[in-house]
């Protein structure tokens, strides 16, 4: 399978890896850095240098290929999407952002193509695991999704070290975030929702963000009463993000705060990536409840180093490309995560990540 990939940073390098290792796809990758293309240098992918921000570039690079995985900002995804519609390619990406993706889905109207956006971790394989649990029931009435990305060793007042995107991170905590509430769609704004629990003695606290939901208060409208997705942060960092954002307010000028954090916090490679899903409801008549925790963390491989969310946002992406491959998703039109069955994701060769994981015992 001839597969472009676009963006060669953190997550587009490892995605890199794991298809161009397996024997299964023929990889390029494209990216408008030198730098970051040259990181690639020895591995099984191609490496080719283009404007990624350009429809005309894109549309070059995606002519010919079977599908392309776009490991580019979100802000780029409906560029992406729309040259892969008019190349004839298959689509999948890792985007948090809730107009991009009803704009993909759009897109994917009557295309002959198949489209698969949010395909990472958060949106991702949580909605994945959400609505395995969520299926178990007669009766949904609750169901919680909470996923953090983590420093391993929080040093900071903000208790947090760049894992990620600071573009997606701040994404997150400026725009509404979609929820269910006494059965009705609703809006809940960032930030807000703060709750406090622990998993294995750790404290931790949960707050509403944007995107983590994908498609799931579509699919289960009309069937549950609660539905909502927090971030999670050790205690303090939501206080401190709100004075930034709302009292400086630099929810204004996102691009000063994100120069601000990319100057002045440090990236870490020492991370922690957290999993944790409750759902309750009425089976056989009686009101249960079924929890999904995991903690995924960093592998200290000498050679190639990876982070966690390097790991559970690749394996996200490469076991729905890997299954797609197989004939185990729809070859066309608009794919939702939750389409996926678990226990296929948690076999595949890719999603075998999380299965790895180590499951949480204790939750207080």
């Amino acid at each position: 399978m001839r597969i472009t990939l676009l963006g060669a940073g953190h997550i587009g390098q490892t995605i890199a890896r794991l298809l161009g290792s397996c024997g299964d796809y023929q990889v390029t990758v494209v990216d408008r850095s030198e730098a970051a293309l040259a990181r690639l240098a020895g591995d099984p992918a191609k490496t080719l240098l283009a404007d990624t921000a350009s429809p005309e570039a894109l549309l070059r690079v995606l002519r010919g290929q079977d599908a392309v995985v776009n490991a580019l900002p979100y802000h780029l995804a409906t560029l992406a999407a729309t040259a892969a519609r008019e190349a004839g390619c298959h689509y999948f990406d890792l985007t948090e952002d809730v107009a991009a993706t009803r704009a993909i889905k759009q897109l994917a109207d009557g295309a002959a193509t198949a489209f698969m956006p949010q395909c990472g971790l958060a949106p991702g394989f949580i909605g994945i695991v959400a609505h395995h649990l969520a299926k178990g029931f007669d009766t949904l009435h609750e169901v919680k999704m909470r996923v953090g990305a983590l420093p391993a060793f929080p040093t900071n007042s903000l208790k947090y070290n760049l894992t990620w995107s600071v573009d997606g991170l701040i994404n997150e905590y400026c725009h509404p975030c979609e929820a269910i509430r006494d059965g009705r769609n609703i809006e809940v704004l960032p930030l807000e929702g703060l709750e406090h629990f622990s998993l294995d003695g750790t404290e931790y606290e949960a707050f509403n963000t944007s995107g983590g939901l994908g498609t799931l208060c579509e699919t289960l409208a009309g069937r549950v009463r609660t539905l909502d997705y927090k971030s999670v942060r050790y205690p303090g960092h939501r206080d401190l993000m709100k004075m930034l954002l709302e009292e400086l307010q630099l929810n204004q000028d996102t691009e000063t705060l994100k120069e601000i954090m990319r100057r002045s916090i440090p990236t870490t490679m020492q991370d922690v990536v957290l999993v944790f899903v409750t759902v309750s409801g009425l089976k056989d008549g009686a009101l249960v409840q079924e929890v999904f925790a995991r903690k995924i963390f960093a592998d200290r491989d000498e050679a190639h180093p990876l982070s966690a969310i390097q790991i559970t946002t690749a394996a996200g992406i490469c076991a729905a490309v890997d299954l797609f491959r197989e004939g185990r998703l729809p070859q066309r039109g608009f794919i939702r995560q939750e389409q996926v069955e678990l226990p296929a994701f948690l076999a595949n060769r890719f999603g075998r990540a999380y299965q790895q994981s180590r499951q949480v015992e204790s939750i207080g």
